[in-house]
C-alpha cells in the first residue's frame, strides 16, 4: 500500500474524478448527438440521467464487497468493466444502444469515487479526512473544469466518439497503476458484511444515527444543484445563448473554479472552525446565488452572466459543504466506512438523477426550470442541515 503521501493522494484524485468526468467530458457534443441520432433534447439526457442510476445503484454493493473482500479488488473489477463499458460508448451506433453502455459504464466507474473516499477514511482516519478530502476535491475539481474545455475540442476536430475513445484510455491507465501500486487498505474486513441481513442492518443503523441523515442529505442536494446545471447548462449555453462547445467548455470551466475556492476554504478553515460549522456555513451562502439566478430567469433577463455569475457562487458553496459533510458522516464508521460511503453515494446519485430527468423534461427553451432546479436544491440542503444536523448536534 502507498503511505500517506503526494503520491497517494494524487491517485486517489484520479479515482474520484472518474464519476465527474464522464459526465463532464461530453457535454459539448450533447447537442450534437441530438442531431447525430435524429432524437430530442429529453433522450439524449437520459445518457446523463441512466449513468447517475447505474452509478447509485452499484454503489450499494462496491460498499458492502469492499468492507468483506478490501478495497483493492473491488476497485479493480470496477475499472474493468469500465474499461469494456467505453468502449462499447465509443462503438455505439444509436442512442438507445449508448444509454445501455453508459449504465454499464457507471456500474464500473463508481467504483472510483466510492473506493477512494473509503481508502481516505482508511488511511487518514477521522480527523484529517475531511481536510484531505478537501485537498483531493479541490484537484478533482480540475476534471470538470477542464473535461467540458478538451470535450469541445474532441468534439470538434473528431466528433463525439472521441470523448469515449479518452475515458477508456484513462480507465486503461487507471487499471495497471492500481494493479502495480495499490495495495490493501481495510484493517477491519467483515465476512458479513456482503450478507443482505448485514447490509440492511448498516444502511438502518447509518440512517438511524444521530447526524449522518442530514449531513447525507447536505451532500445529496448540494450535488443535485450542481447536477441540475450539468444536466441543462449545455442545451442553455449553446442552444439558447448560442456559444460554440469551445466557448461552453471555457463558461463550464469559470462556474468550476468555484467549487475550487470552495475547497480551499474547506483545506484552510476546516480544522479551525470544524466541519459542522463550514457546512452550515455551506448552505446559508449556497441559497443567495441559487435564489438569485431563478429570479433573474424568472424575471426574463437573457445573458450567460444571469447563469455563470450565480452559479460560481453555488460552486463555491458546494466545494464547501460536500467534502466537510463527507467527512463527518464517514468519521463515526470505521468499520463500515464502506457502507457509509456507499449509502451516501447511492442517495447522492439517485437524488440527482432524478433532478436531471426533472430538468431534461421541464426544458422549454428557457433557463427557468434549471434555475429553479438549482435554487431547490439549494433551499433544501439548508432546511436538511438545519432541521437535522444541527438538532442532532448544536453548533
Amino acid at each position: 500500500m502507498l503511505p500517506p503521501s503526494f503520491g497517494l493522494a494524487l491517485l486517489l484524485t484520479t479515482l474520484v474524478a472518474l464519476g465527474p468526468l464522464s459526465t463532464d467530458l461530453y457535454l459539448p457534443a450533447l447537442p450534437g448527438m441530438a442531431v447525430a441520432f435524429a432524437t430530442d433534447v429529453a433522450r439524449v439526457q437520459l445518457t446523463l440521467s441512466v449513468f447517475l442510476i447505474g452509478f447509485a445503484v452499484a454503489q450499494l454493493f462496491y460498499g458492502p464487497m469492499s468492507d468483506r473482500y478490501g478495497r483493492r479488488p473491488a476497485l479493480l473489477f470496477g475499472l474493468v468493466l469500465y474499461l469494456a463499458s467505453s468502449v462499447a460508448c465509443m462503438l455505439a451506433t444509436s442512442v438507445d444502444a449508448l444509454i445501455a453502455a453508459r449504465f454499464f459504464q457507471a456500474l464500473g466507474a463508481c467504483a472510483g469515487p466510492v473506493l477512494g473516499r473509503t481508502i481516505v477514511r482508511d488511511v487518514y482516519g477521522p480527523v484529517q479526512a475531511a481536510r484531505v478530502l478537501a485537498y483531493i476535491s479541490g484537484a478533482m475539481a480540475i476534471a470538470p473544469m477542464l473535461g467540458p474545455v478538451l470535450g469541445g475540442w474532441l468534439t470538434e476536430w473528431f466528433g463525439w466518439r472521441a470523448n469515449f475513445a479518452l475515458l477508456a484510455l484513462y480507465a486503461a491507465v487507471q487499471t495497471a497503476v492500481v494493479f502495480r501500486l495499490l495495495g490493501e487498505s481495510n484493517a477491519h474486513k467483515d465476512p458479513a458484511a456482503t450478507r443482505p441481513r448485514r447490509i440492511l442492518d448498516n444502511f438502518r443503523m447509518l440512517l438511524a444515527g444521530e447526524s449522518y441523515p442530514g449531513y447525507l442529505l447536505c451532500v445529496s442536494f448540494g450535488y443535485g444543484a450542481l447536477f441540475s446545471f450539468i444536466s441543462g447548462s449545455s442545451f442553455v449555453m449553446v442552444g439558447l445563448y448560442g456559444l460554440t462547445p469551445q466557448w461552453y467548455g471555457a463558461s463550464f470551466g469559470f462556474v468550476v473554479t468555484g467549487y475550487i475556492v470552495g475547497t480551499l476554504l474547506t483545506a484552510r478553515y476546516t480544522l479551525k472552525l470544524g466541519p459542522a460549522r463550514m457546512v452550515r456555513m455551506g448552505v446559508l451562502f449556497g441559497v443567495v446565488p441559487g435564489t438569485l439566478m431563478a429570479v433573474l430567469a424568472l424575471a426574463g433577463v437573457h445573458s450567460p452572466w444571469a447563469i455563470l455569475l450565480p452559479m460560481f457562487g453555488c460552486t463555491v458553496a458546494t466545494g464547501i459543504v460536500m467534502p466537510n459533510a463527507t467527512g463527518a458522516a464517514l468519521a463515526p464508521y470505521p468499520k463500515m466506512a464502506g457502507s457509509a460511503s456507499a449509502l451516501m453515494g447511492f442517495v447522492q446519485m439517485a437524488l440527482a438523477a432524478a433532478v436531471g430527468i426533472a430538468v431534461g423534461h421541464a426544458y422549454d427553451g428557457s433557463a427557468v426550470p434549471m434555475a429553479l432546479g438549482i435554487a431547490l436544491c439549494g433551499w433544501a440542503a439548508l432546511a436538511s442541515y438545519f432541521l437535522l444536523v444541527r438538532r442532532a448536534a448544536p453548533a
